[in-house]
């Protein structure tokens, strides 16, 4: 489906956030190690601010939408089907962290440059570099455990 109003684009943005908040928690539950587990933690309290900043931020800017279509964004493009078994080691949730951080990072970038509304677009990019440095922490994590492995 493509995402051509600020409404759908806002929307979209607030159920991926709180889906992928709502996957950390559960990989809290199943992460072994202390420090993907707390990384994971932050991540799902993040995912909850992220949340409630695209709602805030939707909720205040209704009345300064502007009604030109915008064009290039596609909810498929951006959507996993990923679950969380209990057969998921940590490897496999850290894997799934990168891939929705990933994700989301790409998401914020592409709205930034599209949003047609100042403030919005700034709210996008700032995320968008959150999600830069988790993915740079989640990559720290994935060579520590690759090491410890090998050793």
């Amino acid at each position: 489906m493509a995402l051509t109003t600020f409404g759908a684009i806002m929307g979209f943005a607030a159920e991926i956030t709180g889906r992928t908040g709502d996957t950390y928690k559960a990989m809290v539950e199943k992460a072994k190690d202390p420090g993907l587990r707390e990384t994971l933690q932050a991540l799902s309290v993040e995912g909850g601010k992220s949340h409630s900043l695209m709602e805030k931020a939707r909720r205040e800017n209704v009345t300064e939408m502007i009604l030109e279509p915008i064009s290039g964004l596609h909810q498929e493009d951006y959507e996993i089907d990923l679950k969380i078994t209990d057969q998921m080691r940590d490897a496999d949730l850290l894997k799934a962290a990168l891939t929705f951080e990933e994700r989301e990072k790409k998401f914020f970038s592409d709205v930034s440059s599209k949003i047609p509304l100042p403030e919005v677009a700034r709210i996008f990019r700032k995320l968008a570099q959150k999600k830069r440095e988790n993915l740079e922490k989640l990559q720290s994590l994935a060579l520590n455990q690759a090491l410890k492995k090998s050793t």
